[in-house]
């Protein structure tokens, strides 16, 4: 009788263990819950952070660093333009001259000063993880994110109008008449 009792706590524990493995179908629901296409390889918050901080150090710092970098043609070049800057945005970019490099050797390299910075920085943002031109288009995507993000589409007033309408104005209008709020009101006055 004791045999038994441990049989049948032993084919429990089986059952609990079969019943906590994964089925084929849950592990497809996981991928299907992903989204679309290739995992990303880097976060494109942390692109852009690492972009906008590179803008600023690049500003800081370019009259000091842009003649001896435009004419370097190695690696070690890179690295002793960039010694010419402060020293804590060295190690920034020692550690990525040969990418910094290929930047620079780039076909569609800007030609003016502020435009050359955030190339410059948009492309190293990434640590060569992905391509420069893929890092540039994170960050040319993430800043759009954040112009579309949280903003007024429409706005409207409560309008009482000659024609005897009162209630919500249509694009700055009476909807049952079309006479327009014009320029000339002064909305100043508005109790909001």
């Amino acid at each position: 009788m004791f045999l038994r009792i441990i049989m049948i706590g032993y084919r429990e524990a089986i059952a609990q263990m079969m019943k906590s493995k994964k089925s084929p179908e849950a592990a497809k629901r996981e991928l299907q819950k992903r989204g679309r296409g290739r995992p990303s390889k880097i976060p494109a918050s942390e692109v852009v952070g690492r972009a906008d901080h590179y803008r600023d150090i690049l500003q800081a710092a370019w009259n000091q660093v842009w003649p001896p970098l435009s004419k370097a043609e190695t690696k070690d070049d890179v690295i002793a333009a960039i010694e010419r800057a402060g020293p804590i945005e060295r190690g920034d970019f020692t550690g990525h001259a040969s990418l910094v490099l290929a930047i620079l050797k780039d076909t569609k390299f800007p030609k003016r000063r502020q435009t050359r910075i955030n190339y410059l920085a948009d492309s190293l943002a990434a640590w060569g993880k992905v391509t420069p031109r893929r890092s540039r288009d994170i960050c040319a995507q993430e800043r759009t994110k954040a112009k579309r993000a949280n903003h007024i589409i429409r706005y409207e007033f409560y309008v009482e109008c000659s024609c005897g309408y009162k209630g919500q104005s249509r694009d700055h209008g009476c909807p049952k008449c079309g006479a327009s709020i014009s320029e000339s009101f002064p909305l100043d006055n508005l109790m909001l």
